[in-house]
């Protein structure tokens, strides 16, 4: 089996910062266009975002609803469940959390932390995370025959690239609170997540509901790519 996280080319990147600028300005303008398409045809959508820490996930998520309309989307961060989403199916969370028809759903993390987080640190037995593969394609499945579009990005950056970024966190005091002591202990099992990424990138990445994996150490190249990615699933889905 290929190794998908391998074959990254990390090295991809936006030099000019005015190229940068027109770049996502055409994007930003072509994602609002778009986004009134899909409140007019009623077609929910849902982008998960997913990553290493300080991947860049939430910049690129800043730019994606910087220029859409604020009435037709909305950013869910997940954290840690709650006692009583303990209490429910890991799944059911989600539930209410789905996009109405129209809507855009962004995912800061989502229902793979089944068989990421949850299975590296052991909060969900072998049993659980490895019978989750199933259950996040069926339950993504059962999205796209309701009609739902379905997209997932993977920031990908470098051991050394996140290393760097947490140091200039740390040493930035506007940026401190987004540096945590679980940060730098998920950082202790690179090699764990990595091969839990890589399973989980080579089981759900399904015709319906695909995985795109973005080259994160260029912020700027990883926030067009995104939205680029966006407008193409879109776009694909209104030919259709």
């Amino acid at each position: 089996m290929s190794k998908l996280l391998e074959s990254v080319d990390l090295s991809k990147r936006i030099e000019s910062k005015s190229e940068y600028k027109k770049r996502l300005k055409k994007a930003q303008k072509e994602l609002l266009y778009l986004q009134q398409n899909i409140f007019e045809k009623e077609i929910p959508c849902v982008f998960v975002f997913e990553g290493w820490d300080a991947a860049g996930k939430g910049g690129a998520i800043k730019r994606i609803t910087r220029k859409i309309d604020p009435r037709g989307f909305q950013v869910h961060p997940i954290g840690a469940p709650t006692s009583e989403e303990h209490d429910y199916h890991y799944l059911h969370r989600f539930w209410n959390r789905l996009p109405a028809k129209g809507q855009i759903a962004l995912f800061d993390r989502s229902w793979y932390g089944r068989v990421l987080v949850e299975r590296v640190e052991g909060f969900a037995s072998n049993e659980e995370w490895l019978r989750a593969y199933d259950e996040i394609n069926q339950f993504e499945k059962l999205l796209h025959d309701d009609g739902h579009i379905i997209h997932k990005f993977w920031f990908h950056i470098s051991k050394d690239e996140q290393y760097e970024r947490f140091i200039e966190r740390q040493e930035h005091y506007l940026k401190q609170w987004k540096l945590t002591d679980d940060d730098w202990r998920n950082r202790e099992k690179w090699d764990q997540y990595e091969v839990a990424v890589e399973d989980m990138l080579q089981k759900t990445s399904i015709p319906h509901a695909p995985w795109t994996i973005i080259e994160g150490n260029d912020k700027r190249y990883a926030r067009v790519k995104t939205q680029n990615t966006m407008i193409d699933t879109i776009k694909s889905h209104l030919q259709k």
